[in-house]
């Protein structure tokens, strides 16, 4: 293969995933994370149908995803009074397999590490691109050159604001936020309990505690772990239920994460030799897809990469041919008013469909379609790699 030296900005899902399979196709690879170290814990993904199954065996992890996967979880919807209205169960929120992003993280890089440079602490601040590559700056390190550069890092990514232009371009806000937290509580059941444009889940399978609200972009400092808390308190005042209890315990909260629940829309993939992945190119926040699309979108990337010999025009255009119809699902819908309906009558819709096996099987059924969508080509078989 030609253009074999490659950087990928994201060590979360998308990039380690690339970089496994770059590595066995005999790429030189360089992974750039701006954390200093991987990130714990987070959120539970999931992967549903042979699609997602046949990549992860095609990687050589499926066993051990399996061995790590937390199992669903059954989700009780309550009233103010506690009482059941509705049970979510655990095959639609867990999908088939679900595993704590951070397992699967720690697992991709673990058989990744050896084979590929990681750097940790660091971020990208400029991309020069000329006939033979690509010349990149960083806020520590000195300034180094590629062949390629992938952009696997996230709905907010840099990547994309220095290759394709500002955020406010691509990220289109769907007019909520999500916060998760560890509370300290604990709970032997997952509960969630909805107010008109707010929701509130604790034990539940994605985290520990899960706060989805309505409301329109807000301006605050994504590094700034308290303003944040803050705007997660002044957003449930007023609320029944545990909300009060809940609201004493954000301050000092571990594990807190803010975002907002938006989508990603960008007219092409790759620009030159710089090329999206996962969320920065598809994102749609807690869509239910988004590790899924990742990780196949990884092997498709690298896939045709191989494919192509290494020629990044061929291969860029061909990914993008190949994914485009698959990562559809990403543009379509928005969790914010499925989780936190804006409106009462909305709120008892939604928990009318999980009192309803049949409209509840029609669900699964086409999530099942979504995920596996594509017809995979099996690109070791058809370019053997020494």
């Amino acid at each position: 293969m030609q253009n074999t030296k490659v950087l990928i900005s994201g060590a979360s899902i998308a990039g380690p995933a690339l970089a496994l399979w770059l590595a066995r196709y005999g790429c030189e690879v360089t992974v750039v994370e701006r954390a200093p170290a991987l990130r714990e814990g987070g959120q539970a993904v999931d992967f549903k149908g042979a699609t997602h199954r046949t990549v992860l065996e095609r990687m050589g992890i499926l066993a051990e995803v399996r061995r790590q996967q937390t199992g669903g979880r059954d989700q009780t919807i309550v009233n103010a009074r506690g009482q059941r209205l509705a049970v979510i169960p655990g095959e639609f929120t867990g999908g088939e397999i679900e595993i704590r992003r951070g397992d699967l993280s720690r697992l991709l890089y673990e058989r990744t590490a050896q084979d590929c440079e990681y750097v940790f602490g660091d971020s990208i601040t400029s991309l020069t691109e000329s006939a033979d590559g690509v010349e990149v700056t960083f806020e520590q390190g000195p300034a180094r050159g590629f062949d390629l550069v992938v952009g696997a890092d996230g709905i907010h990514s840099t990547v994309r604001r220095l290759a394709f232009g500002p955020e406010s371009d691509y990220v289109e806000h769907l007019g909520y936020y999500y916060a998760l937290a560890d509370l300290g509580l604990g709970s032997a059941q997952a509960v969630m309990y909805n107010e008109p444009g707010r929701m509130v889940a604790l034990g539940g399978p994605k985290a520990p505690a899960l706060f989805v609200f309505a409301a329109p972009a807000l301006s605050y400092d994504r590094y700034d772990v308290a303003q944040q808390q803050k705007l997660v308190i002044d957003a449930y005042q007023g609320g029944d239920w545990r909300i009060p209890e809940l609201l004493d315990r954000v301050p000092g909260s571990s594990g807190f994460y803010l975002d907002s629940i938006s989508r990603v829309s960008v007219e092409h993939y790759a620009r030159g030799r710089v090329v999206l992945l996962g969320d920065s190119a598809y994102g749609n926040t807690l869509g239910g897809f988004g590790t899924g699309l990742a990780v196949v979108g990884a092997y498709v990337l690298a896939g045709e990469l191989l494919a192509a010999g290494g020629d990044h025009r061929v291969a860029f255009q061909r990914y993008e041919e190949a994914f485009r119809g698959y990562a559809k699902v990403s543009r379509q819908g928005s969790a914010g008013p499925f989780l936190a309906p804006r409106s009462r009558p909305g709120m008892w819709a939604r928990n009318a469909m999980f009192r309803s096996g049949l409209l509840l099987r029609m669900l699964l059924r086409m999530t099942d379609r979504f995920a596996t969508r594509i017809e995979l080509a099996d690109y070791s078989a058809a370019h053997p790699v020494r």
